[in-house]
């Protein structure tokens, strides 16, 4: 398993504070406009503004078009006004629901404190889920959470209300990192939770052995479930840009810190991470999970375009 650390250079200078007239699409920046809710309507409403007609059909939500009345058809669906023009039945047709039922699974565990000079994994994932589950609920699907660490924390099942989604929002709004990463051994326990087939979104930094977690992945692919896997990563994981001797310490452990030089294991580093990050998207593939990776300075909108274009893809299944 991948060794978690949080890296502070001896001597440094703290960072300045981001300018609230940042742009819109730099997470960091948005976090400083208000609350959990209010930003995730903020990322959701300017999204749905640039798109067109939504992929999702919930239960009578467009109308599509007039056909003939024949006995069986629904009463409640005869359009009166066209029946008084025409003096004939007519209903209307409108586009069925999908009956979508999503579980978001967020990983709570210690790695996913690390923030850099950027917005923490945590933060960033957990305004993702925010910006996920309300913009399924704005297409009338039921979202639920599961967060978790080493096991199992909080959990809601899957619901299109409202409430449901402000009890989301308040456990979203206390989830703190801790304990170790253990993503295989949740989903396992997680697994009999979710009884109808359903989309499984997994964020996470996917801190674990790549083997073990797509073994669990493909079972919940067996069992008829979509998944999808979103890996927040920071720029520093994905560059590391340290050139001072630097102190690692590890978020998961306490007491495990390392002093190094970074030129002689940056190398050695990147190749094992790069290394990491391939087989994962490789045995992702293997099972037919979708795998997309972002760095916590992604605007969120390419993370739900993302979201959008893997749902409606032809052939899915």
């Amino acid at each position: 398993m991948l060794s978690v650390f949080n890296s502070t250079p001896l001597n440094s200078k703290s960072h300045p504070m981001l300018s609230h007239d940042a742009p819109l699409d730099d997470p960091t920046a948005l976090a400083r406009f208000g609350k959990l809710d209010v930003v995730t309507r903020l990322v959701v409403e300017g999204f749905m503004m640039g798109q067109h007609k939504s992929p999702f059909k919930g239960a009578s939500v467009e109308f599509v078009e007039h056909r003939q009345y024949y006995p069986g058809d629904e009463i409640r669906h005869i359009d009166w006004r066209a029946y008084g023009k025409t003096g004939k039945y007519y209903v209307k047709e409108f586009e069925e629901e999908t009956n979508l039922r999503c579980y978001l699974l967020l990983d709570c565990s210690g790695s996913m404190a690390y923030a850099g000079k950027t917005l923490s994994k945590i933060d960033y994932a957990r305004q993702l889920a925010a910006a996920l589950g309300y913009l399924l609920l704005r297409q009338r699907d039921a979202v639920g959470l599961i967060t978790f660490d080493s096991k199992r924390r909080d959990y809601i099942q899957p619901s299109a209300n409202p409430k449901n989604f402000g009890q989301m929002l308040d456990i979203l709004d206390q989830a703190r990192p801790r304990n170790e990463t253990a993503i295989s051994t949740v989903l396992r326990e997680v697994q009999p939770l979710i009884k109808r087939r359903s989309l499984v979104v997994l964020i996470s930094d996917c801190f674990d052995e790549p083997e073990a977690l797509t073994t669990t992945l493909k079972q919940l692919r067996h069992d008829r479930h979509e998944v999808l896997l979103f890996q927040v990563v920071t720029p520093e994981e994905e560059e590391f840009p340290f050139s001072k001797p630097t102190q690692f310490r590890s978020l998961e452990r306490r007491g495990d810190h390392k002093l190094v030089d970074p030129h002689q294991l940056r190398a050695r580093y990147l190749e094992q991470y790069q290394e990491f990050c391939a087989t994962l998207a490789r045995q992702c593939g293997s099972v037919n999970v979708d795998y997309l990776k972002f760095r916590t300075t992604d605007a969120y909108h390419l993370a739900l375009g993302a979201f959008l274009n893997q749902r409606t893809r032809p052939g899915r299944k």
